[in-house]
């Protein structure tokens, strides 16, 4: 499967790296970086866990997108962890907790009440929570969309339009940032809209991952790129492959906040959009055609490989991821 580069992510993403200030790209380990990502296992056989539900892994993919957001104390640095699980994972293993005990999380009734309290009481780990307010008040305000246009299920939401990510509006991913705001993830570089949609591209690669082969199968995944995260820069710094600026790596090593949509915080989400497609593309060159692998498979081999890293990553107080 060829990438498009035209997509609406990658192609706003790649008005950026031509005039990069704050970090570079280092070509050479990109293409070192690329033999040697070539003959990893990129789970590319995975047929999917058959004794999943599909309409309740549906359900709960969209919950987890939902709250997948900053799980390190902006103040210490320290990641929500419970037990050997940190940041997404711990709050994964929470929220089937959860589910199994019968609290009702993926109901979009549940979703438009939940309280602090209640949030508190079902995400309790080593700190607590990271932006739990926010979360909370996110939660409510998705939870009334779905109430209000789908019923309060997200089957409905998805049963309204084609299985593709993009198709003249209808698409999974344009009809979710239309019709939810907190998926909207996007910046402003030169006057120019540039679009990364973490959370919504990721919950609908995490469907198609578990369900292509049985239940649910996105047609158009050419169309998607890498989840733009904190986790994916510390892979591609620790390859060598991106090099930041002096003073851009010292806010990082100090844990200093970067500003959502200031340049740096551009730039680093770009690159890291930019490098893994190009990375994918090279990674493709030196396997055979039943081996090659798409953008979101070597982002997820990064992000599981990565995230438990201990090394700085750099810090950003927003909704997005």
């Amino acid at each position: 499967m060829e990438i498009n580069w035209e997509s609406q992510v990658l192609s706003s993403v790649s008005k950026v790296i031509p005039q990069l200030s704050c970090l570079e790209i280092d070509i050479e380990k990109l293409h070192e970086s690329a033999i040697n990502l070539s003959k990893e296992d990129f789970g590319i056989n995975y047929e999917g866990n058959p004794n999943i539900v599909p309409v309740e892994y549906i359900r709960k993919t969209m919950l987890i997108n939902t709250l997948n957001f900053v799980f390190t104390d902006f103040s210490t640095s320290v990641k929500y962890k419970i037990e050997n699980l940190s940041d997404t994972d711990a709050m994964v293993y929470q929220i089937d907790k959860a589910l199994i005990e019968g609290v009702p999380l993926t109901k979009g009734h549940y979703m438009r009440d939940m309280d602090l309290k209640e949030f508190k009481r079902i995400f309790t780990g080593n700190i607590e929570m990271p932006m739990a307010d926010e979360k909370v008040e996110i939660l409510n305000n998705v939870g009334d969309t779905l109430v209000t246009k789908y019923d309060g299920d997200w089957i409905n939401f998805i049963d309204d339009g084609p299985k593709k990510l993009y198709d003249n509006g209808e698409g999974l991913v344009e009809r979710l940032v239309r019709d939810f705001k907190r998926f909207d993830d996007h910046s402003i570089f030169e006057n120019e809209k540039v679009y990364f949609l973490k959370l919504a591209q990721l919950a609908f690669w995490g469907i198609h991952r578990e369900l292509s082969k049985s239940y649910f199968f996105i047609e158009d995944m050419e169309n998607m790129t890498a989840f733009a995260d904190y986790i994916i820069p510390v892979a591609l710094e620790s390859f060598g492959i991106v090099k930041y600026s002096s003073g851009l790596k010292e806010k990082i090593d100090s844990g200093i906040l970067i500003d959502r949509d200031s340049i740096e915080e551009i730039e680093i989400r770009s690159t890291s959009i930019y490098v893994t497609a190009k990375l994918t593309e090279l990674i493709n060159n030196y396997r055979n055609e039943e081996e090659k692998i798409i953008i979101p498979q070597l982002d997820f081999k990064l992000w599981t490989d990565f995230h438990a890293d201990e090394r700085p990553h750099h810090l950003t107080k927003t909704i997005m991821y």
